[in-house]
């Protein structure tokens, strides 16, 4: 109950809808599922926010049972006290636990281990006791067989325990590693200079940990793992050493002197290096935290792009040496032809490539043209338009981002869907699929190589792969998948499905035919009722034997909805029909609570089946905007400052975003030059994909930089108004 609690403050939520939330995860439901058809017991919290709470979820049980771990330990050895159970359920933190914890770990030899070896540990109590003289106590403790040769060492060997005390206080560490974040100094030296020059902006630098950008914290991690840079948190070591030793001196005299010594020695020598790392750590942690959260917010709207549909599309895969690879795919993606051109130098192939381009053209009736956009894409690019203007049939092209063509090209699943073809030809399908459908084609791609990332390959493995599978998993539910003529492989992102069942799934279809009803999905091996349960809704059947199973409303509401239809004298041919467009007015006019109670839907469920039996078959990335199709073609050399352009978001980093505007080169908007108005980030304005106009307001032709300005545009446009 207690981290209920703290996740309804956290989230700000509803204590019954947190407790629901808690609920419906520990019954193994999955993030889509609850998303979208527990609706009415969660307040409607989208997929987004309800995988940072279940995030924040496991964090707080891993920390519960942490501090049980803890508790027992320290209970084992026989040092529990109500002071330290007190310190151990105040933890909020695993870092504060491992405090906590420390000074009951089994250590290595110490140099407090071994004053204590030598029986000096009544002495070190002595002295922070403070109330005689350390000097003369120390002279009942000299025994040379022990190694205690004098006083000296005595107290030596005392100091050393303390020192170890000291660095040991979870209070303490926690006190200091607030003051290093809060006033300590993150200070870089360049040791050596890469190639390129990458990390001399850091050459000597320095920055306050509490104001250093997130970005600025992974590049000189980098850096320090090339051993470019050098890198530590400078901290006022006086004062903290002042800070250590008031938390024990409690007198004057000659034992709070030798504290006052254990403590600066026990914060050189334990507790900084330490404390630092621990810092550091925590930079790391949230910078990473960072990079991987906009690697979410890139990634979203990239694999949401809206689909170009019902076109036969050639795909180019540009090259120089090796020639430009061709595909042409049908409007389902399945292959029809391939082949290779050499319109770029060095072969420099012109007539004889176009006449490969029109004979495709024609035979195929090709409507796009898909043109990747790395090695020889603009040269290619303009090899495309040139073509296009002798030809009589209306084809246009787009330049799509072929970031991670080459990685799926060479993997085991490009392997399997085209086993005679090379992967040069694989990466041309690829390219010329990503056009037609994002989802389905950028999925077989590891995420980290789609290229909307910052600092994507530093991450931790394990949590980055983790938050790109459920984008990817959100993304998949959102849109909802054909059960008929969906790969194994785009099936196991569907909720409650893995890859044996989704395999499963697709060798049932192969032996029996197609699905013609949603229940059909019972029969399939290893898929139980709480699968089912799972997956259903996002799984379509398009000319299935109930109209419903080609939309978003659950089997569990079929009836529900019927029931719907018929008081407002629907049928389902009404649905088929696309008849329903005065449904939503009819049930607002009769009461949508009337509505709910009668049909016994909740009215958060009410109002999605609703909109699905209005549009069945709907695809939300219809909504969204769509790609630009060109058929001519602009460089670089061809733009100037004060130009007005147009194009589309590629990439949110922390610091801008990067345009498409038309040109080989992306163009740069500083966060500064997005809007007047205050931002944390520029993902609060700008998302991938969306259309922008913008000012160019610096140019470097030979350098290839676009420096872009969407708020100076604005202000224009005001001007003018005015």
């Amino acid at each position: 109950m207690e981290i209920v609690k703290q996740l309804t403050d956290e989230f700000q939520l509803r204590p019954d809808h947190a407790q629901n939330v808690v609920k419906l995860l520990d019954e193994g439901n999955t993030i889509p599922f609850i998303a979208r058809y527990r609706k009415e017991m969660t307040g409607g919290i989208d997929d987004q926010l309800l995988r940072r709470f279940s995030d924040r979820y496991e964090y707080l049980k891993n920390l519960e049972k942490r501090k049980g771990e803890v508790a027992a330990a320290i209970t084992e050895q026989g040092k529990m006290t109500d002071e330290i159970q007190k310190s151990i359920d105040a933890c909020q933190t695993m870092t504060e636990i491992e405090d906590v914890y420390r000074p009951f770990k089994q250590k290595k030899k110490t140099r407090a281990s071994v004053a204590i070896a030598k029986g000096l540990q009544p002495l070190a109590d002595f002295i922070l006791a403070q109330q005689g003289d350390p000097y003369a106590e120390a002279e009942k403790y000299i025994n040379e067989e022990l190694g205690v040769a004098s006083a000296k060492d005595a107290i030596d060997g005392a100091k050393d325990i303390i020192a170890e005390i000291i660095s040991d206080n979870a209070e303490l560490r926690k006190k200091l590693r607030t003051l290093m974040e809060n006033h300590g100094e993150v200070q870089v030296k360049l040791v050596k200079s890469d190639e390129k020059g990458t990390y001399d902006m850091y050459a000597d630098y320095s920055e306050l940990v509490s104001e250093i950008k997130d970005h600025r914290i992974l590049a000189i991690n980098r850096g320090e793992k090339e051993e470019c840079l050098k890198v530590r948190i400078a901290f006022d070591a006086d004062l903290a050493k002042r800070v250590c030793a008031a938390k024990y001196v409690t007198s004057k005299g000659a034992c709070a002197d030798l504290i006052r010594e254990a403590a600066s020695d026990g914060y050189d020598r334990l507790i900084e290096p330490s404390v630092e790392r621990e810092v550091r750590s925590i930079l790391t942690d949230r910078a990473s935290e960072q990079a991987i959260h906009m690697f979410e917010v890139n990634l979203r709207p990239l694999l949401l792009q809206p689909p170009v549909k019902g076109k036969v599309t050639l795909g180019l895969d540009p090259g120089y040496r090796t020639g430009c690879k061709v595909a042409v795919v049908d409007e389902t993606g399945k292959v029809l032809d391939t082949s290779v051109i050499y319109p770029v130098p060095p072969h420099s192939k012109i007539e004889e490539s176009k006449k490969i381009i029109k004979d495709l053209i024609d035979k195929y009736k090709v409507d796009v043209i898909s043109i990747g956009n790395g090695t020889a894409g603009k040269e290619t690019e303009i090899f495309v338009a040139e073509l296009l203007k002798e030809i009589d049939r209306p084809v246009s092209y787009a330049v799509v981002n072929e970031a991670g063509a080459s990685v799926y090209s060479a993997s085991p699943l490009a392997v399997e869907e085209f086993p005679d073809l090379d992967l040069t030809k694989r990466s041309a399908i690829s390219i010329a699929r990503r056009l037609q459908d994002p989802l389905a084609e950028l999925i077989k791609i590891d995420p980290k190589s789609i290229g909307v990332g910052q600092y994507q390959h530093d991450m931790d493995k394990k949590r980055l792969d983790a938050v790109l599978g459920g984008v990817l998993e959100d993304c998949v539910n959102s849109v909802g998948v054909d059960l008929n003529t969906a790969s194994a492989y785009l099936l196991k992102f569907v909720a409650g499905l893995n890859s044996g069942v989704a395999k499963n799934i697709v060798a049932y279809r192969e032996e029996n035919g197609k699905f013609t009803k949603r229940a059909q999905l019972l029969k399939v091996p290893k898929l139980g009722a709480k699968a089912y349960e799972q997956c259903a809704g996002f799984l379509r059947i398009p000319d299935g034997e109930n109209i419903l199973d080609n939309t978003a409303v659950h089997p569990e509401s079929y009836d529900k909805a019927e029931k719907l239809l018929q008081l407002f004298g629907y049928t389902d041919e009404d649905v088929k029909s696309g008849g329903l467009k005065e449904l939503p007015s009819k049930v607002k006019a009769f009461g949508e609570d009337k509505a709910a109670e009668y049909s016994g839907l909740d009215k958060a469920t009410l109002s999605d089946v609703v909109t699905e039996l209005v549009k069945p078959g709907r695809d939300i990335r219809d909504s969204l905007p769509a790609p630009v199709l060109r058929r001519d073609i602009m460089s670089i050399e061809d733009l100037s400052v004060g130009m007005v352009v147009e194009g589309s978001v590629r990439n949110v980093i922390d610091f801008g975003a990067f345009i498409d505007i038309g040109v080989h080169q992306d163009g740069l908007v500083h966060i500064s030059e997005i809007t007047d108005k205050y931002i944390k980030h520029p993902s609060d304005v700008l998302k991938v994909g969306q259309r922008v106009k913008a000012v160019i307001i610096n140019l470097d032709v030979k350098k290839q930089r676009i420096g872009l300005s969407i708020k100076q545009l604005s202000k224009t446009a005001k001007q003018k108004n005015t």
